[in-house]
Parts: structure tokens; C-alpha cells; sequence
């Protein structure tokens, strides 16, 4: 079990690090924060094109944050806050961003 908040930062940074060769960019990458966004820009349905953001992590006070998907999205991941991470954990965290990257793919944003 990890309770340091830049270990715990890391290690799900290095399991989220492979989507960004399946089409995604990170506008921050920083000790403390990461994100993804579409690396091709998706209508916005105003007829905008904008990058899409896919999913963030930050660390902020006593927790790490982290967000996937859109609002916009159904399955949108309210932030989860963590301040202890296991493989139980982890692996939740790695199966919802596969499932996010599936609605990405589905919806021909990536």
C-alpha cells in the first residue's frame, strides 16, 4: 500500500503514460499535475474543434485527484481522491481508463 502522494502520483501516471502513443497529448505534465486531450481536435457541437479532454491527475492538499472523461460523457468519473493506493485500486483506476478509451474510440475521437 502507497501513502506518499508523489509515489502514488507516479505510479498511476506511469500506467496512464501508454495512451498518450493511442492518440492523446498532455497540455500539463508536471510533477503535480498530468492530463490528456484528444491529440486531434473534435467538434464541440457548436462547430468548434477542440482538443478533448480525456482524463487528469493532480496532486492537491492530502490527495491525489483524478478525473476521466468529459461532462458531457454518461460514464463522466466524478474525481476520485486518493490518498491510499493498492493494486486493488490501481487496477480499478486502469480499468476505467480502458473503458474510457473504448468510449473514445467508439465515438471516433481518437
Amino acid at each position: 500500500m502507497k501513502t506518499d502522494l508523489i509515489e502514488i502520483f507516479q505510479t498511476i501516471r506511469a500506467a496512464i503514460q501508454p495512451y498518450v502513443r493511442l492518440g492523446f497529448n498532455h497540455q500539463t505534465d508536471s510533477e503535480k499535475k498530468y492530463d490528456l486531450w484528444t491529440e486531434t481536435p473534435v467538434g464541440t457541437g457548436n462547430g468548434k474543434q477542440q482538443p478533448k479532454f480525456f482524463l487528469s491527475l493532480e496532486i492537491i492538499d492530502d490527495h491525489v485527484a483524478f478525473d476521466l472523461l468529459p461532462e458531457s460523457v454518461a460514464q463522466h468519473e466524478r474525481t476520485m481522491y486518493i490518498k491510499e493506493l493498492d493494486d486493488v485500486t490501481l487496477n480499478l483506476i486502469e480499468d476505467r481508463v480502458a473503458a474510457g478509451f473504448k468510449i473514445f474510440k467508439e465515438q471516433e475521437w481518437v
